[in-house]
């Protein structure tokens, strides 16, 4: 309720989606049906190696690049790298998330590329890729015209998680656009989550789409109870401890489904190293509130020939430390 007199003043002060700079690539690809937009910040304004191998690798995927920088200050060189990836370039305020800068930047993606058949959207809130990227995409692909995540999470109702989300088909592509250039953005973080990502999912799937993840929260618990060493990376909780000493395995399964876990934190170390997922959570890095075990041992899953090497990695987290 804070945040509503704050989302009106801006809503009469500001100009919706007016960005504070925005410049053409030396990627333009006017005929481009798959677009990807980045969403960037850093508390430093820089843009950091990972970010622009990040970008790289999804360029290799054959996707025509929007980078978009919510930071406020950004080092002229670094603007001018990320040009030489990208077909456009964008600063914006620092309001909305990642939502609310696809929603601003969508117009200007409709107007450049009016008929995607791809749409990728993208933010650096992990750290990464550790693992290919272009396998993952390509088993995305695989499964036809839709909504597609890396993981999903049933806390909240089950929605894929927005750190990249690929949508595939012009109709699937046009009902997210819609949806997301109709999108109510808040001062709120939290109402702004159940607004976008929460209600994403069922939105499409209202609308005839199929929505999947690769990585289902159910393919993930039942690994993860299947391995005595995975185990060991669970919250443990009374109940779920009784299960593990009883052997009950089922019980357990059934529990972490009926009080689910946010997979990218709880479920991290399968994701990365049984999977072959290629992000990290960066707060996780960073902060693990939730003090799961095993969280300091992050840089243990980076193998050395990884597409973002440790070094690189913890040259990005002192650009974002701040935050």
């Amino acid at each position: 309720m804070r945040s509503v007199p704050r989302d009106c003043l801006r809503s009469v002060r500001a100009t919706r989606g007016v960005p504070i700079r925005i410049e053409s690539g030396v990627r333009p690809e006017p005929d481009a049906r798959r677009i990807a937009l980045y969403v960037h910040f850093s508390a430093t304004g820089q843009i950091s190696e990972m970010v622009r191998r990040h970008l790289y690798w999804l360029g290799q995927s054959g996707f025509t690049i929007v980078f978009v920088s919510m930071a406020e200050r950004i080092p002229e060189a670094e603007w001018q790298a990320v040009r030489q990836l990208c077909a456009l370039v964008v600063q914006r305020r620092n309001f909305g998330l990642d939502f609310g800068a696809w929603r601003d930047l969508l117009p200007e993606v409709r107007r450049r590329w009016q008929a995607p058949e791809e749409l990728l959207l993208v933010n650096d809130s992990v750290l990464g890729p550790i693992h290919p990227i272009a396998p993952l995409i390509d088993a995305m692909r695989a499964g036809g015209d839709g909504l597609f995540g890396l993981t999903e999470s049933l806390q909240g109702g089950p929605h894929l998680q927005s750190y990249m989300l690929l949508v595939r088909g012009q109709s699937a592509v046009h009902d997210v656009m819609h949806f997301i250039q109709t999108l109510y953005v808040s001062h709120s973080k939290w109402l702004l989550v159940q607004l976008s990502e929460i209600r994403l999912a069922r939105w499409m799937r209202r609308r005839g789409h199929r929505v999947a993840a690769l990585f289902g929260y159910q393919r993930l618990v039942e690994a993860v109870v299947a391995d005595a060493a995975e185990r060991q990376h669970l919250v443990m909780t009374p109940a779920t401890q009784r299960c593990l000493e009883l052997g009950n395995s089922d019980d357990l399964a059934a529990m972490l489904v009926q009080w689910p876990l946010n997979p990218t934190s709880h479920l991290w170390h399968v994701l990365a190293t049984r999977f072959g997922s290629p992000f990290i959570k960066t707060q996780l890095v960073l902060r693990n509130s939730g003090r799961l075990p095993g969280g300091a041992g992050w840089p243990d899953v980076v193998s050395p020939d990884a597409p973002c090497p440790l070094p690189i990695l913890m040259d990005h987290l002192a650009t974002v430390a701040k935050v």
